[in-house]
């Protein structure tokens, strides 16, 4: 081997262990101090990102992106500090059927714009308890595990009738620590969360009423996902009580 391409070798070789090194240290989060922003630059972020879609500079769609984007850039230790999931875990007991849904107040921020114009919600179950499955009109909502394991599915809501909605499976995954997902009137607007840890919580941003072209309430439509299944993939899904819906689901 001549020296140029022993030198080159030995170059590559260092910069592969370089790679493998930072990829190692990403992976076990020691880069989060330097690389992610601070709690309150992220939560500016959502503040803009949310006016933005509010001023109609973003459809529901793009919001969805940007939402993901800004959820993976989270400080996740951060955001369970900013929440003070401990208290809330010391304080409020699960529920044995249903989830616990637990307000969070920012107006105490320091630096943080003094209207959010976003809702923020945490919601925790027990093992095999459920963020019961519903949907929405005009909102758009992001979701973020922060302890714990979920089972998530979503789905599209194809057609509302009567006494049922059509609606087509989207995700049906298991989500962990960290992970996100989204929803607006556009895409994977039903949705419903298991837990499948002793407990698990997560974080919630709303978005009510972005679009002053969508008509309706915007609070919980509960149905019936177990429905019969129809051609291409689409599934009949009985409109259902909130009580029916818990009891079955809950």
């Amino acid at each position: 081997m001549n020296p140029d391409r022993r030198q080159f070798s030995h170059q590559a070789l260092g910069s592969l262990v370089a790679f493998g090194f930072i990829e190692m240290l990403w992976s076990r989060d020691l880069f989060a101090a330097s690389i992610k922003p601070t709690i309150t630059d992220w939560l500016k972020d959502l503040v803009a990102m949310t006016n933005d879609l509010r001023g109609q500079k973003l459809t529901d769609l793009q919001f969805q992106m940007k939402m993901e984007e800004l959820y993976k850039r989270v400080d996740l230790q951060a955001l369970v500090g900013l929440v003070k999931l401990d208290e809330i875990e010391k304080k409020s007991k699960l529920p044995d059927s249903g989830a616990l849904s637990a307000g969070i107040d920012f107006k105490k921020m320091e630096g943080l714009p003094s209207e959010v114009t976003f809702g923020k919600q945490l919601f925790g179950c027990k093992k095999d308890r459920s963020i019961v499955p519903h949907g929405h009109l005009n909102m758009c909502t992001g979701f973020i595990v922060l302890k714990g394991e979920w089972h998530g599915r979503h789905y599209d809501r194809v057609e509302t009738l009567k006494d049922h909605y059509v609606i087509k499976p989207t995700i049906d995954q298991t989500f962990k620590p960290g992970e996100l997902s989204t929803i607006s009137d556009h895409k994977d607007n039903v949705h419903w969360f298991k837990a499948a840890t002793e407990s698990a919580y997560i974080f919630n941003v709303h978005v009510i009423g972005y679009d002053p072209t969508i008509k309706g309430n915007s609070g919980r439509m509960y149905l019936d996902p177990d429905g019969e299944k129809l051609s291409g993939g689409l599934v009949k899904a009985a409109k259902m009580t909130s009580e029916a819906c818990h009891k079955k689901y809950g």
